[in-house]
């Protein structure tokens, strides 16, 4: 909640600075924000449901005793390949994390899930880097960012236990 109250507050912030330029529209970045905002009405209900669907398939106990707070590093490493592999953008992966996590999997997982999937997706790897830039630079790029979801995974899992 604090973060909607934190956005709404930084959107009249910028409102107020906006109107006081002239070269600014409201109109027009309304116009712009509402085209933006018009596919996700549509698909991230749909990614919902289908991750609603998605977590009566997995089963529960499977996910705790793989991805769960008690798997530590395997865990993490788990859980690191997965998010590699994770499919699509936000509203498609987000849905699909919110129902791994609230099937229990462990917030040092998740970490290192989210952290894979933003950084390495293998998806877009495949589809957007390697024939817009090049696999020279692409292994390079993969090779330096590979451990970061595990470090990140173990730092949360770090700061859950170590540290609390």
């Amino acid at each position: 909640m604090l973060i909607a109250y934190v956005s709404v507050g930084l959107m009249l912030v910028l409102v107020a600075l906006a109107a006081g330029r002239r070269d600014v529209s409201h109109k027009a970045i309304a116009t712009s924000g509402w085209r933006q905002l018009r596919p996700l009405l549509i698909r991230l209900p749909a990614a919902l449901l289908a991750g609603g669907f998605l977590a009566a398939l997995i089963p529960e106990g499977w996910v705790l005793f793989v991805l769960g707070d008690a798997s530590g590093l395997r865990g993490v490493l788990l859980a690191s390949l997965l998010g590699a592999f994770f499919p699509g953008g936000p509203v498609v992966a987000f849905p699909l994390a919110l129902v791994l996590f609230s099937a229990g999997v462990g917030t040092a997982q998740m970490v290192a899930l989210i952290t894979a999937w933003s950084v390495l997706a293998f998806h877009r790897v495949l589809a957007f880097e390697i024939p817009m830039i090049g696999w020279d630079f692409v292994w390079r790029r993969l090779l330096a960012s590979l451990l970061l979801a595990p470090v990140a995974g173990l730092l949360a899992l770090w700061w859950q236990h170590g540290v609390a």
